[in-house]
């Protein structure tokens, strides 16, 4: 089985750090890559683009500042993205856009250099069942899944940025605040997701408008790839991936090769000789396809109904007349990102740290410098009614990791006075017995059957897991006697690993808004923020 990539490379495991060098933890190196990315200008036309992109949101003095600063030369950017989820998706949404302001800030002092922290509104992906919904904790049962209702979610490959929230987004706000509506600080909160989650905005334009208030304050910039103004100017990246397809396809496939003598899996998985990106033959609107290599020349348009083709000549065409008919893949999307800015840091997840593994050599194919890659920060909140649960408990924010059973068998065992035994006696007294009675025999037998030594220790290994199984289920017997316990620790674990997820990943920003204040909650996960970590901290609002 394939290691993780991304925890062996925050373990600084030699074998990961061969294909992604963890730069970020080294002041030098810090300093070597935001001077390499200040060398390199944003282009006029681009920032043209940031400007107006970003006028359409709140009025943020400190947002115009940093716009001013990418203009001038000597300026290095800290980048981070996200797709555009409902109400901003997970949690680690906010963790991300905080970790590249955070960063940012650092590296300015570290090496005097002005560093803008930038948002890439992931918008070209079309995987609507990732990003229609959002979670929020209960205080008993089930998270609440509130969803947008897109018939066609399933089957859509229409990239995002066209897609209108339409009616269902007032049943969703109204799901939010009939949940939510109590709480402290619900109508600040609420207001807010009511003024950008309109049935008429794009997802994109609800996200970004959100995203944009809760961060004004730090100037966060947000760049949309979807935007018309900058499609002619990703168009020559599109072309050499369409005409250096079977190059790049190769050296990438060395590179899998590599990852999986090493023991890490491809988190991308490469097609013999396909471009790195998308085509939507309908029309900038139109649903997206990827292409693979048919006959020379000819590409197939991969999971097209009708089985469609197109020729390299009809695709250069179209991306000289109409370059938004192009979208990126997630290998292809940082060179676009690296190639528009002067990207000195890339702040990403686990998932995004195991397909930068793969890229070092499309950035040497493609000629520009790789930025530093730096985890995102993890946080875990740990609200009042979730500590109370701890303390009633006795239990640390970590036992919620261990499985449900075995944290259920553990506080059995302190609740003994009963007469019943700890599972952990019961099992040393069932174990002592045999283990001496069967060295015994082991140490008979060894002169007489050397092989025999074989059957002792097979004995041993299946007694020892039925003995297992049978004190796991007197743990869980004498832990259903008690009721309150039983629900205390669901409830616990609903809020701090809900479905045996991390709470980042599953729960979305609402709840914890709500409770605490849209600006209260940003401001704690930027104070607690620490630059460079990647090490899960405890948010206490």
């Amino acid at each position: 089985m394939a290691s993780s990539f991304s925890e062996s490379w925050l373990r600084a495991d030699p074998r990961a750090l061969e294909f992604l060098p963890d730069r970020f933890r080294h002041p030098a190196a810090r300093a070597e890559a935001v001077a390499a990315a200040a060398a390199r200008s944003l282009s006029p036309a681009l920032h043209e683009a940031l400007v107006a992109r970003n006028a359409r949101l709140a009025p943020s003095p400190a947002r115009e500042r940093n716009l001013e600063l990418l203009a001038r030369p000597g300026t290095a950017a800290v980048v981070t993205g996200q797709q555009v989820g409902l109400f901003l998706g997970p949690l680690f949404t906010v963790y991300k856009a905080a970790s590249a302001i955070a960063v940012a800030r650092q590296l300015t002092q570290e090496t005097g250099t002005p560093c803008v922290p930038v948002f890439w509104l992931q918008t070209e992906d079309h995987d609507l069942p990732e990003i229609d919904h959002c979670f929020i904790p209960r205080t008993a049962g089930e998270p609440l899944r509130v969803s947008l209702e897109f018939q066609d979610a399933a089957t859509s490959r229409v990239p995002v940025a066209h897609r209108r929230l339409g009616e269902s987004v007032t049943r969703a706000l109204d799901a939010v605040r009939n949940e939510l509506k109590g709480h402290p600080q619900a109508s600040e909160h609420l207001e807010l997701l009511e003024r950008a989650y309109r049935p008429d905005a794009t997802m994109a334009e609800a996200f970004a408008e959100v995203l944009s208030a809760l961060f004004a304050d730090e100037g966060l910039v947000f760049l949309d790839p979807r935007d018309p103004r900058l499609a002619p100017l990703a168009a020559p990246i599109h072309r050499r991936a369409i005409e250096e397809a079977a190059a790049i396809a190769g050296r990438l496939s060395e590179r899998g090769t590599a990852l999986a003598n090493a023991g890490f899996s491809e988190q991308v998985h490469i097609r013999p000789g396909a471009p790195l990106g998308f085509f939507s033959p309908e029309g900038i609107e139109g649903a997206r396809y990827r292409l693979d290599p048919s006959a020379p020349g000819t590409w197939s348009l991969v999971g097209h109904p009708e089985g469609a083709s197109v020729t390299t000549t009809e695709l250069l065409t179209w991306l000289d007349r109409e370059p938004l008919r192009f979208t990126t893949s997630a290998l292809l999307r940082p060179i676009l990102q690296d190639t528009w800015l002067p990207t000195a840091a890339y702040i990403g997840g686990p998932g995004e740290i195991a397909y930068f593994a793969q890229l070092a050599p499309l950035y040497e194919h493609v000629g520009i410098p790789m930025p530093l890659t730096v985890p995102r920060a993890r946080f875990r909140v740990l609200d009042d009614r979730t500590r109370a649960l701890l303390d009633k408990l006795g239990l640390a924010p970590d036992d919620t990791l261990m499985p449900r059973d075995e944290l259920l068998t553990r506080l059995a065992a302190r609740n003994t006075e009963d007469g019943f035994e700890p599972p952990e006696a019961i099992e040393a007294r069932l174990l002592g017995a045999f283990s001496a009675e069967l060295t015994r025999l082991g140490e008979r037998m060894a002169a007489l059957d050397p092989g025999f030594a074989q059957a002792i220790s097979r004995t041993d290994e299946t007694v020892r897991g039925g003995v297992s199984r049978l004190v796991a289920k007197y743990g869980r017997a004498l832990a259903q006697r008690d009721q309150v316990t039983l629900e205390r620790v669901d409830r616990l674990r609903a809020y701090l690993v809900p479905n045996g997820a991390p709470q980042e990943r599953i729960y979305g920003l609402p709840y914890y808004a709500c409770r605490f204040g849209s600006r209260a909650f940003t401001r704690l996960v930027l104070d607690t923020c620490v630059p460079f970590s990647g090490k899960l901290e405890d948010l206490r609002p």
